[in-house]
């Protein structure tokens, strides 16, 4: 189980753990703490080391950290969630570029594993190619100033809830039996920075720097968000009630 586990949630995890527990068995060391010891440091050495040599060989690398692109929460890198494809980087860098000066950085959340396309990044749907990347909303003070943090632990689970006035495809989705819909308000980890609020002008043009990009193949973000940010670019689409709601982040992917 512990297997199974670690390879859900990390892809690698699984393999290192059998081999650390070879290497432990041999190692003469007496110690209680030897087993998740010896299991940490091949774990960390593999990730560091071992894995992006290997990623290119299935057309992967590591999001690109610049000053304006980082991950919303390290646990990402961590867990080796954070590869895609060279065209995606691509992508990434180029939005910060088109953004430079705006004071808006790009936080970005899930992206894909790094080996073997068709390997679930549970509990994406679709983040199993390279080709797709979970991009926060963009937040500020109540004073208009734009930041750089988010309103969860992981990135996940803070709703930008649809106004009174504007449609609510949630709704419509958990009364049509997809009780999925909400789920990611259970892996929030926690509510952060409850002071901030949503920034509709920052949210917009970032946005509008990632449709610039030619090779973008679609965008997801909720409906209500899209009609309240007046968005209509044909590649901002609906990911439909099998998927998450996405009035918490930006799913984007290539073509």
């Amino acid at each position: 189980m512990l297997f199974v586990f670690l390879t859900i949630v990390t892809q690698i995890g699984g393999i290192v753990y059998v081999l650390s527990m070879i290497i432990s068995k041999k190692l003469k060391w007496k110690s209680k703490f030897k087993s998740i010891s010896v299991f940490i440091t091949c774990y960390v050495i593999t990730s560091l080391f071992l894995v992006p040599l290997i990623a290119p060989i299935f057309g992967r690398e590591k999001v690109t950290h610049t000053d304006g692109i980082q991950p919303s929460n390290y646990l990402t890198t961590v867990l080796n969630r954070n590869y895609v494809t060279p065209e995606l980087n691509d992508v990434l860098l180029k939005t910060e570029k088109a953004l430079k000066g705006s004071g808006i950085e790009i936080s970005y959340l899930d992206a894909n594993f790094p080996f073997i396309n068709k390997f679930p990044l549970l509990p994406h749907l679709s983040h199993n190619d390279g080709k797709k990347i979970d991009i926060s909303l963009i937040y500020e003070t109540k004073n208009g100033v734009i930041t750089s943090k988010q309103r969860s632990v992981s990135g996940y689970g803070v709703f930008e809830n649809p106004k009174s006035n504007e449609y609510n495809q949630i709704h419509k989705c958990l009364e049509s039996g997809y009780f999925q819909y909400d789920y990611p308000k259970y892996v929030s980890f926690g509510n952060i920075n409850k002071e901030l609020v949503f920034s509709e002008k920052g949210t917009k043009k970032l946005i509008q720097a990632i449709l610039r990009n030619k090779d973008l193949g679609k965008l997801f973000i909720e409906p209500h968000l899209k009609k309240r940010m007046n968005l209509t670019h044909y590649k901002i689409r609906y990911h439909g009630c099998r998927a998450v709601r996405h009035d918490d982040h930006i799913h984007i992917q290539l073509h």
